[in-house]
């Protein structure tokens, strides 16, 4: 399973990459909104350090508008990979940039079948959204498990990106699932290390060690 961390923050994408827990990068304009720099200016610094697939996301609602922002974002870097919001204007807009092998990343997605319209317009990745789903009593896990089977029925070659990871059961059962990649935050993503038996452990040994010879 490939993991992408899911931020728009240099230190934390650095500090990921050190543990070689990084093959790709998503952000979106709230995580770029939060580091109050230039939208281009911060994908350009990833493209920088990362050597994977590194989502930037449209903000045009309109299929001539995001496919314009698109070829713009691509040129950017050969790593780009272009998020449109799972609408009809963005699968018009998935569609052509299909056409001029621009890969994208459908986002914002809550059931299996808008996954299946983002596949047959030619998405290379779909974000279902599964925290979101939770939050709502929904079980987000069931719609990943639902699109998996589905592209797996049909041999679709798009690549489930499982967003929205709140913790490390969603990366775990998503792994079970055969999810492709998981998008986790940095604070998740450290907290997949943890274990307090190994805390335990460690100062386990670290005592017995400095008691020796006593």
């Amino acid at each position: 399973m490939k993991f992408f961390i899911d931020t728009a923050n240099i230190d934390e994408i650095r500090e990921a990459l050190s543990m070689g827990m990084v093959d790709g990068v998503t952000t979106n304009p709230s995580l770029v909104a939060r580091e109050g720099r230039d939208f281009e200016e911060i994908i350009r610094d990833i493209c920088e350090i990362v050597d994977g697939p590194i989502s930037a996301e449209v903000i045009s609602v309109e299929a001539e508008g995001m496919v314009e922002e698109a070829r713009r974002l691509a040129a950017i870097h050969k790593n780009i990979v272009v998020k449109i919001p799972m609408t009809v204007d963005g699968l018009k807009a998935v569609r052509i940039l299909n056409g001029e092998d621009i890969k994208t990343n459908v986002t914002l997605v809550f059931s299996p079948l808008q996954a299946l319209m983002a596949a047959k317009a030619g998405a290379t990745y779909v974000s279902p959204f599964i925290g979101r789903l939770d939050d709502l009593s929904q079980d987000g896990l069931v719609l990943v498990e639902q699109i998996v089977d589905i592209y797996a029925n049909y041999g679709y070659e798009t690549e489930v990106i499982v967003a929205s990871v709140r913790n490390p059961l969603h990366v775990l059962e998503s792994a079970r699932m055969g999810a492709d990649i998981a998008t986790i935050p940095f604070n998740v993503l450290a907290r997949l290390a943890a274990h307090p038996m190994t805390d335990k452990g460690l100062q386990a040994f670290l005592n017995d060690w400095n008691n020796r010879n006593k």
